[in-house]
């Protein structure tokens, strides 16, 4: 994998770059739709590739190790060919979905032990053993282990987490260097830094994480409020490699993502334009629409003609609020592909202003119509 900074933003520390793998170019800044158990959710393929124009999309570890399984994947010759997609993957380790089984799992040093959310069956995830099931998953870009720590926690915890993380971090590198995919294309570990809110451990975590020196980092453990989310970003950002690429996981709003843009971040995913979609919840580039109002009933212009694709531009607001008020599953689908189609659109945007100098003046005008509801 090769990473490109082609341009940075003069009033701001925003890039516009370029992730070569081996599945294809990724132009950056970018946003990956989640596509936890080998689907984005209502959405299919040829929209993602046409509609959504997505460039890279995401799989996560617990749920495909779950199901359909590792023996299923290698038989189908990987996840790309199961799912039929030629472009990038990247999958989280199922260190998040881990953590939000709090009731069912337990946390020591050689990893975590859980009870699957399906039947109740006991598992152990190991940063061997992640590592092992992303070999077997085959995604372009693969992350280490780690334990997402709660918010909020106190300074102890974090600080426990932290370090536990980053023993782990040794033993996850450590199994990818004497492992390989069995599908014929390279695969790049991203370590992860941790340490909630606090900054010095933000710091440290950041240190060990850029002296891994691996292609890309990650910054997970996304802190709220937003603010906190900035601060700790930024300083993160100031010490992770430049010459890297930077992926905020987990975030987030269309604000928090033209924010973090300007803090030096290259990458990021959230399940909120599909999952907001399905719940009537528009991004537009006019604004923030609840479709399932009544205002919306008798209103037969497209949903956002500006934004262009054919989703947007063919099927009505009334429309939409009809399918979306009586339930219909077409509804959640046009909503789900329209939103993904806003965050590729915003982030491409953020990249050509990026390229033209002006991205700080477009991001302010841009911040100010998100805020809007209509």
């Amino acid at each position: 994998m090769h990473f490109e900074v082609q341009k940075v933003d003069p009033h701001s520390k925003a890039r516009a770059g370029v992730l070569t793998t081996s599945r294809g170019k990724i132009h950056t800044p970018i946003f990956m739709p989640v596509g936890t158990a080998g689907t984005v959710k209502a959405v299919h393929q040829k929209a993602l590739l046409h509609d959504v124009q997505a460039e890279i999309i995401l799989g996560n570890t617990y749920h495909l190790y779950l199901r359909p399984g590792t023996s299923i994947l290698e038989k189908a010759g990987g996840l790309h060919r199961f799912i039929g997609w030629n472009k990038p993957i990247l999958t989280d380790s199922g260190g998040y979905q881990v953590y939000s089984l709090a009731q069912r799992r337990k946390i020591n040093e050689q990893g975590v032990t859980f009870r699957s959310h399906i039947d109740g069956s006991k598992h152990t995830f190991t940063p061997e053993h992640t590592i092992t099931i992303q070999r077997s998953i085959g995604a372009d870009i693969i992350m280490a282990f780690d334990e997402c720590t709660p918010y909020p926690c106190s300074y102890w915890y974090a600080k426990q987490s932290m370090e536990l993380t980053h023993r782990w971090l040794q033993r996850s590198c450590q199994q990818f260097d004497r492992t390989k995919t069995a599908y014929n294309h390279y695969q790049t570990l991203f370590p992860i830094v941790q340490g909630s809110t606090y900054k010095d451990l933000r710091r440290k975590s950041a240190e060990v994480v850029a002296a891994v020196d691996s292609a890309g980092n990650a910054i997970g453990g996304v802190c709220k409020p937003a603010a906190c989310l900035y601060e700790i970003t930024a300083l993160v950002c100031d010490i992770l490699p430049s010459a890297k690429p930077r992926y905020l996981m987990g975030v987030g709003t269309p604000i928090d993502i033209l924010e973090c843009i300007s803090l030096g971040v290259d990458m990021f995913d959230c399940v909120i334009p599909t999952r907001n979609g399905r719940n009537g919840m528009l991004f537009t580039t006019q604004g923030i629409i609840n479709i399932k109002n009544q205002k919306w009933r008798k209103d037969f212009s497209p949903i956002d003609e500006q934004l262009g694709g054919y989703i947007s531009t063919y099927y009505t607001k009334a429309y939409l609020n009809h399918l979306i008020n009586v339930g219909e599953i077409l509804g959640a689908q046009i909503a789900s592909i329209h939103n993904l189609t806003f965050y590729l659109w915003l982030v491409k945007k953020a990249r050509a202003h990026i390229l033209a100098g002006n991205f700080v003046d477009w991001k302010n005008k841009m911040t100010k119509i998100l805020m809007e509801k209509r």
